[in-house]
């Protein structure tokens, strides 16, 4: 006989989290002329800066919680990502005050790298896994990073 609660318990739960923000950046190296800056990021190494409305897909796994059915309750998900990420994007410039930025490319797999940083600890403190950090940065491109 199979017991189901023990089956139940190994099964892996997913959860998303989806968030916006608003940031202009600019892709640029320091170390590189406004020309080769242009050749290898082209428009988007404009040096008035450019900005997206961004789209940001955080999701945790693991096991369900016996007790409250929940892989990591959504309004706490909710609040890691708004006080250690959102709060410091949402209608800022990456390149220039964004801490977890600094000395970076504001590229896209740079921003998702970086969030997965600030997000690693506090999901696995409410006893979660991060798994995906995904940003739409425009509506035909994103990026996925799994850590």
């Amino acid at each position: 006989m199979v017991n189901i609660a023990a089956v139940k318990s190994n099964l892996m739960i997913y959860l998303t989290r989806r968030e916006r923000f608003c940031s202009a950046h600019r892709m640029f190296r320091e170390d590189w002329s406004d020309e080769e800056n242009f050749r290898v990021y082209g428009k988007c190494s404009n040096p008035n800066w450019h900005g997206h409305n961004y789209i940001l897909w955080v999701t945790v796994k693991g096991d369900q919680s016996p007790d409250n059915g929940f892989v990591i309750n959504i309004n706490i998900l909710k609040e890691i990502i708004l006080r250690n990420v959102i709060s410091k994007l949402d209608h800022k410039n990456i390149n220039l005050e964004v801490d977890f930025m600094k000395g970076k490319v504001a590229t896209t797999e740079n921003l998702a790298i970086a969030i997965w940083n600030k997000l690693k600890q506090p999901v696995e403190k409410e006893g979660a896994t991060l798994h995906c950090i995904k940003i739409e940065e425009t509506e035909n491109n994103s990026i996925e990073y799994y850590g």
